[in-house]
């Protein structure tokens, strides 16, 4: 029997999502560890930035590719394809025996993560009901989070195989075994899904009518399929699909419509800043920001910075569709481009050139206790403030301003957007380190005083509203610092169904 509670459908999907947390650390967590220094030849600069580059790279590749495989063969079945890419690329870095190996895993591991990233985020989208849709995508976030989190506590153990990570013959096992570790949620993830329902708006797309109503009957209405939620959102499906094919234009040339391209360009916008903001810089090399700091064993307070990520973003979870994403953007770009100013700042006033042969960082904090402590703080601050905004809404924004006719198409733009980002800040924030070192810090403030302008005059609120509604919202003529949350025309569709006055013939269904 399939699957039906949406929170239940939604959470198991985001599975996808935390594939890209165990990816994070996986990498994070092996930096410090003489087994990795020692078999990689001490990858750092370019070189480990090439590596760290080379997973955002294929998501770059994979997302492009996820909307062929979404429109084609069903949300529900790209994911799974993602699964068993994943699992390929985990058996090629757990088995590495140089660089070149490692890198080769990794591009294909992205490539798994690309397709999730992108699909995941439609499929929770065109499950969830209007009401909390943002909380249910947002769970592609926090699964992110718990990723991260469990992947470097699996690190984290393995880093003492072999006499520990300062033992100059530590074994390979302390970062093969974890590796391979990775390959257990994308299992599960592929198996779980056979009993999990295809998205209803595809189903529909395909004319598979019938189905599409079943599904939306399970999801919505307790499997009545005339409960007066469950017309009234299928009735909406319905018009939406006629309305497209009577216009009868191309996903391609659509996307390239003015209205259509200030969508696209806003989600791809939005992806970007969410990596811009620095958080990814913290996630990866936040062992080098703590050597930098004197902290002589970084892989422990690095955890905290994990757990506070995963923590953080369940008040977003929660509230989300309360708060609306317009605001949560906003103020989540004030808070991060704040505490980076005030990182940066201090890092100029009290550290000084550090030119150890060897070391990832020149710039150091020696003898400076209390600012130190002030450096990890803000971090720890920085993290909360994306946990709880950027983080959860630019995988929700993305996934539901589209229309149906181009959503996956340009959903995996909007990834790809954020995969290119990914993939250049990966390879150069190692050398902005160890070139620029704190200047670093107001590069990427400026980045987030950036998007907090440009969230300010393009952001539309959404939350509330259907999928299908979406036009209406980006298309009126009203400025978008001035748009206000709006109500449905789907709840009252669903009043005039319970009252009688609107009657909704199931045409598409066999009797």
């Amino acid at each position: 029997m399939p699957v039906s509670n949406t929170y239940v459908i939604c959470a198991f999907a985001a599975i996808g999502g935390g594939l890209f947390g165990f990816d994070i650390s996986s990498m994070s967590g092996v930096l410090a560890t003489q087994a990795y220094i020692r078999y990689f030849n001490n990858p750092i600069s370019y070189r480990q930035g090439g590596i760290t580059t080379a997973m955002p790279a294929g998501s770059f590749l994979g997302a492009l590719c996820s909307s062929f495989l979404a429109d084609k063969y069903s949300r529900k079945i790209a994911i799974q394809i993602s699964s068993v890419i994943w699992t390929i690329g985990c058996i090629i870095q757990a088995a590495s025996i140089n660089v070149g190996m490692l890198v080769a895993g990794r591009l294909v591991a992205g490539l798994s993560i690309g397709i999730a990233s992108s699909v995941v985020p439609i499929y929770q989208a065109e499950i969830a009901p209007k009401e909390i849709r943002g909380r249910v995508v947002s769970l592609q976030q926090w699964a992110i989070t718990w990723g991260i989190l469990i992947q470097f506590f699996i690190q984290y153990g393995c880093s003492f195989v072999g006499g520990g990570p300062n033992n100059p013959t530590q074994s390979t096992a302390a970062f093969r075994i974890p590796w391979a570790v990775q390959i257990t949620p994308a299992v599960i993830l592929f198996v779980g899904l056979f009993w999990f329902p295809k998205s209803p708006r595809w189903l529909a797309s395909k004319d598979r009518w019938d189905e599409a109503l079943k599904v939306l009957a399970d999801l919505h209405g307790n499997g009545d399929i005339n409960h007066p939620k469950v017309l009234a959102e299928y009735t909406e499906i319905e018009e939406q699909l006629r309305f497209e094919r009577e216009e009868q234009v191309s996903n391609f040339r659509e996307l390239l419509k003015p209205k259509i391209a200030k969508r696209v360009f806003l989600g791809m916008s939005v992806q970007m800043w969410s990596q811009l903001s620095g958080m990814n810089v913290l996630m990866y090399y936040i062992v080098y920001v703590f050597q930098s700091v004197g902290i002589s064993d970084p892989l422990l307070p690095s955890s905290i910075q994990y757990i506070i990520n995963t923590v953080m973003t369940l008040p977003a979870i929660i509230f989300i569709d309360r708060w609306g994403r317009r605001p949560v953007l906003l103020i989540g770009s004030f808070m991060m481009m704040t505490f980076l100013f005030i990182s940066g700042s201090i890092q100029a006033v009290y550290g000084q050139p550090d030119t150890t042969p060897g070391s990832p960082v020149t710039w150091h904090l020696v003898d400076k206790n209390a600012p130190g402590k002030a450096i990890v703080a803000v971090s720890y601050l920085f993290v909360a403030a994306f946990a709880t905004s950027w983080g959860p809404v630019s995988w929700t924004y993305p996934s539901e301003i589209f229309p149906h006719r181009v959503r996956a198409m340009a959903v995996s733009l909007a990834t790809a957007s954020c995969w290119a980002w990914n993939c250049a800040l990966a390879f150069a924030v190692p050398p902005l380190l160890h070139s620029i070192s704190w200047k670093m810090y107001f590069i990427f403030g400026t980045f987030n005083g950036a998007a907090f302008i440009h969230m300010l005059l393009a952001a539309r609120e959404t939350a509330g509203l259907t999928l299908e509604e979406m036009d209406d919202v980006f298309n009126s003529n009203v400025p978008a610092w001035r748009s206000q949350p709006r109500k449905s025309r789907v709840d009252d569709l669903q009043k005039q169904i319970e009252e009688g006055t609107l009657k909704v013939a199931n045409t598409h269904i066999e009797n």
